[in-house]
Parts: structure tokens; C-alpha cells; sequence
């Protein structure tokens, strides 16, 4: 009998502990018998949760790395994905300045 993967980091090394399963390398635990549907949850500067194709808009002004350009507070923007990131988790397309990646933190739910 063969057992899933480590969902974190892919490792093949998984091992049971009772109920539980365990990864060596990452030191994950997991019940596979639980769905675990809020992993790559991604919540926007009020806490809402953000899915792919929300609409948001800038909740403060942000500088945009190697460029004098700057996104101003209420521009609105689609997000396109939601990622597993720890600095930039949407990619979206911001009006007026196209595709980039922004810090969930720095929007808004619209």
C-alpha cells in the first residue's frame, strides 16, 4: 500500500502515526481522511478571503520596484491567480499599469 505524498513539501518518505500521517523531512502531520480546504487561503487587508477573479481595489498607495511610477489608493484591479507565496500572492492586472504580482495586505475586497 503506497501513501500520498507530503502536501507541503512533496516528499515521498511518508510514514503512519496512528491516525495521522507524517513527513521526515518537513515534519508536516496530516489526517487524510480531513479535507484541508483553507490551505492556500489568501485574506486581503480586512481579513475577506480572496479567490481568483475577485475584483479589488489598492488600499494604499504602492511604489512599483524599478520604475518612479506609483499604483494610487482605490485603483482597481482583477485578480487573476491566487498563489502560495509569502511576498506577492495575486497576480493580477492592476488598470493603468497591466500585469503584476501585489502583497495580498495592500488590498481590498471590492
Amino acid at each position: 500500500m503506497s501513501l500520498p505524498p507530503c502536501p507541503k513539501c512533496n516528499s515521498e518518505y511518508v510514514y503512519e502515526d496512528q491516525t495521522n500521517l507524517v513527513c521526515p523531512e518537513c515534519a508536516h502531520e496530516w489526517n487524510p481522511n480531513e479535507v484541508d480546504e483553507d490551505a492556500f487561503e489568501v485574506k486581503d487587508a480586512n481579513g475577506t478571503v480572496l479567490a481568483d477573479g475577485d475584483k479589488v481595489t489598492v488600499a494604499k498607495d504602492l511604489k512599483i520596484k524599478g520604475s518612479s511610477q506609483v499604483i494610487k489608493i482605490g485603483t482597481k484591479a482583477l485578480v487573476r491567480r491566487v498563489l502560495d507565496k509569502k511576498d506577492h500572492e495575486l497576480d493580477c492586472k492592476v488598470d493603468g499599469v497591466g500585469e503584476m504580482m501585489v502583497t495580498a495586505k495592500f488590498v481590498k475586497k471590492a
